[in-house]
């Protein structure tokens, strides 16, 4: 494992990061604020708690999920697509570091951008409403393993576009809609039954239902479920990612 080839390629990302940090802090935490005053005053002043939980403090998981995954998404494609884009990504290939490495530098600064965000996500909804945290160490575990599998996700759609437009059309076109389809603002249990079950086939569902159980000790799914959902989206992608780099599908067009 050539560690040095990980940390400078995690460098160079996270300074990138840092040179936009005001924008790339500022857009996430003001969408959160609207989503706070639209669904937690608006619809909250009509639904006043969801078992047990008040409505406004209800949505805060969903809030983070949909920020951390929009950020890893984005933040992952966009990091390995420009070099393709620029030409730069031979350096990579040619570079003594394995695709494990390039992975790993890439893919880990697009998990850490997207998780300071939701932090900051989480900071920022104290303000509007007094969120607790069942089981804190839980949380972070899903935050980190669920910002991992979604920047692996973004890192195979880097690879994959082949200009700007298919960059954008995956989390535009795929990624919300299947968070506000997943329970981000509602519990599945509200739904009748058929809905209900259809709901469930939805996979960022089971994600949202993990992340929730470790605030308000609550969840649509079983939390081994969701365990497994994340598990399962990182082998999956890892594999995924392997075969990119053996075969060079899309890296040397």
């Amino acid at each position: 494992m050539n560690w040095g080839a990980i940390r400078a390629i995690y460098a160079h990302e996270m300074q990138r990061f840092f040179r936009t940090i005001w924008q790339s802090i500022a857009s996430p935490v003001l969408s959160t604020v609207l989503y706070f005053v639209v669904f937690g005053a608006a619809i909250g002043g009509r639904i006043q708690s969801v078992e047990g939980v008040a409505y406004g403090a209800f949505i805060v998981p969903g809030l983070m999920m949909l920020t951390l995954l929009q950020q890893s998404v984005s933040n992952a494609s966009f990091g390995i697509y420009f070099p393709k884009f620029s030409g730069t990504i031979y350096e990579y290939l040619v570079a003594p570091a394995g695709w494990i490495e390039v992975t790993a530098g890439f893919v880990g600064a697009a998990a850490s951008k997207a998780i300071l965000i939701s932090l900051i996500i989480l900071l920022t909804s104290f303000w509007f409403v007094g969120a607790q945290i069942s089981h804190p160490i839980w949380m972070l575990a899903f935050l980190v393993l669920t910002a991992f599998a979604f920047s692996l996700l973004g890192f195979i759609l880097g690879l994959w576009a082949k200009n700007f437009e298919q960059l954008q059309i995956v989390p535009m076109m795929v990624i919300t809609p299947l968070v506000f389809l997943g329970g981000a603002f509602y519990s599945a249990s509200m739904l009748p039954p058929f809905w209900e079950s259809v709901a469930k086939l939805n996979p960022v569902l089971y994600l949202i239902s993990g992340f929730r159980w470790a605030f308000f000790d609550m969840a649509d799914v079983p939390v081994g479920l969701s365990l497994f959902a994340v598990a399962l989206m990182i082998v999956v992608c890892m594999g995924a990612i392997a075969w990119i780099f053996r075969t060079g599908w899309r890296l040397r067009d």
